[in-house]
């Protein structure tokens, strides 16, 4: 499961770029965390993920419960797609609107993933409401940014 969380943050971290010209160029709003806040928050966030996908496949498997691991593991991959793909969209692509939708579909993605996590031990669940709340925040600055910045 690590490699898996590991191969989508490296590929989130290539196709993030903040240092572009276009970037530095968008208005952003007044409430955005600090540039050092993303690389530390992410990390803690893929550990995260990582640990507690572990232990519900884990669970799940162990307790005679395979097609809970694979409905699991699918709708972990499905995020982990979402995950990388935001980067992609506002990146590589510049499209904050679309990416706003994005990040949209990740914060839903995430509070599923949490949903899921937590119907084996509500503790899983629960460690992942920080990622639930990070996406929903991105969801929302993505959104902000797309605002502020008409056609770019």
């Amino acid at each position: 499961m690590g490699t898996a969380v590991g191969a989508c943050a490296v590929v989130g971290s290539l196709l993030t770029d903040p240092q572009s010209r276009w970037y530095r160029s968008l208005r952003k709003p007044s409430w955005q965390p600090p540039p050092a806040a993303f690389p530390i928050v992410w990390t803690a966030l893929y550990a995260d993920i990582a640990w507690v996908s572990s232990r519900t496949l884990s669970a799940a498997r162990e307790g005679g419960r395979p097609e809970e691991a694979r409905s699991y593991a699918r709708a972990l991959g499905v995020n982990l797609v979402l995950n990388a793909a935001w980067s992609g969209l506002f990146f590589r692509a510049r499209q904050p609107a679309l990416s706003a939708l994005g990040a949209g579909a990740l914060a839903l993605s995430s509070a599923d993933l949490a949903r899921r996590a937590g119907r084996g031990r509500a503790l899983r669940g629960w460690a992942l409401t920080p990622y639930v709340a990070w996406t929903t925040l991105a969801t929302a600055l993505s959104g902000e940014i797309a605002r502020l910045n008409p056609g770019k």
